[in-house]
């Protein structure tokens, strides 16, 4: 089973992310900018650009996505059970199964506003991300884990 979630973008592009590991919330750019060198490949992991600490690429959504994606994957999960369950006792003597539709409610739609600064780091200028705004402070590139200050 599969089904697609929409995330909202800020104007600019870009997608609000939360660190597994010092849960501080920044954004990254939804895909590649046009300065990315050929050939370039997605990482294994990525890097908080807070805190430095690294995770797989699926580690990163804030409460907030997690809560829409689940409550937008319930009513899928609700019909594929009723079709499973149907299918397996289908042409059974004594058995019958019978599912009822149930009006599963729509989470409200997420928005996201246009905060934060942008910031590109100088080893992987391609890759930027957005930061609470802060100055004089060391950060960490997205891709690689490299320090760098602002």
């Amino acid at each position: 089973m599969s089904f697609s979630v929409s995330l909202p973008l800020d104007d600019d592009g870009f997608l609000r992310r939360e660190c597994p590991s010092c849960e501080q919330e920044f954004k990254w750019h939804d895909g590649p900018t046009d300065d990315r060198p050929e050939g370039e490949i997605e990482p294994l992991v990525y890097w908080c650009p807070l805190c430095g600490e690294s995770a797989g690429p699926d580690s990163w959504w804030t409460q907030a996505q997690l809560e829409y994606i689940q409550q937008s994957a319930m009513p899928h999960v609700h019909n594929a059970i009723g079709r499973e369950l149907r299918r397996a006792f289908r042409g059974r003597k004594g058995i019958s199964v019978k599912t009822t539709a149930t009006d599963l409610p729509v989470p409200d739609a997420l928005h996201e506003t246009n905060d934060m600064v942008i910031v590109l780091p100088p080893c992987h200028p391609w890759e930027p991300v957005k930061v609470p705004e802060r100055n004089g402070c060391q950060l960490h590139c997205l891709v690689c884990g490299s320090p760098f200050a602002i």
